[in-house]
């Protein structure tokens, strides 16, 4: 992929802080990938002292905070361990469903080779979700996380039936073009490509509170996957 422009990416920033919107397939940290660049070594190259305060997974996009110094780390590393920071994401999931201010409470265990699961003797994990559009076959939905656990969101809106398009790991499916348009017609020797080539799930908003006490909210705007996909169900749910 083409890597961004850090200063590019940047939605908020302060003397302590910075927040991204971080590009979906670019990694918060180091990854197994060799030579693979993450969103923390571009932003040592931009402020040399900064440090992720918590991390998206590769393909999730949206808010993501940075320290710039050792007390803003500590000060809002805090702030998540308490759970004080107020995090909203957005999913587009399978199936047309009416959730308002749903709790999920299923415990989750971190499992080998990057995979999670539902379990009795994982650790707490809450979320809420509510429906914001409904698209025939699919849903917008509005994911408030109180939790920060592995693949939490995804894990518990597979659990409601709900699986996120294109999050094959845990039972979404791929959605194609043809699937929603009727007259659809794919060139002569062309695989159909999914609309959408990772799971839909979009860091929306995050809320702090500043080391001076002030709180903060940041939003961040959908990339153009994410984007393109909310407009075709708009336009063809």
């Amino acid at each position: 992929m083409k890597l961004p422009a850090f200063r590019d990416l940047i939605i908020f920033e302060n003397e302590d802080f910075i927040v991204v919107n971080k590009p979906p397939f670019l990694s918060t940290l180091e990854d197994r990938s060799f030579n693979a660049t993450n969103l923390l070594t571009l932003a040592r190259q931009y402020h040399e002292d900064a440090q992720a305060c918590h991390r998206l997974d590769k393909e999730t996009s949206g808010c993501l905070a940075i320290a710039k110094n050792p007390e803003a780390y500590r000060h809002l590393s805090m702030q998540f361990e308490n759970r004080q920071v107020n995090k909203v994401y957005h999913a587009v999931a399978w199936g047309s469903h009416d959730f308002k201010d749903l709790l999920v409470d299923r415990a989750i265990q971190p499992g080998l080779k990057g995979i999670a699961k539902l379990a009795y003797k994982g650790k707490p994990a809450q979320t809420y979700f509510t429906t914001l559009e409904k698209y025939g076959r699919h849903t917008l939905l509005e994911c408030r996380p109180i939790t920060g656990r592995m693949h939490q969101i995804r894990l518990h809106l597979m659990y409601l039936k709900a699986p996120i398009v294109q999050d094959v790991m845990y039972g979404g499916e791929p959605l194609y073009l043809s699937s929603l348009k009727r007259k659809f017609n794919l060139a002569k020797d062309t695989e159909e490509q999914p609309v959408i080539k990772r799971f839909a799930l979009h860091s929306y908003q995050l809320g702090f509170t500043l080391l001076n006490g002030d709180p903060v909210v940041v939003t961040a705007e959908y990339p153009k996957d994410f984007e393109v996909l909310v407009k075709l169900l708009r336009k063809n749910g």
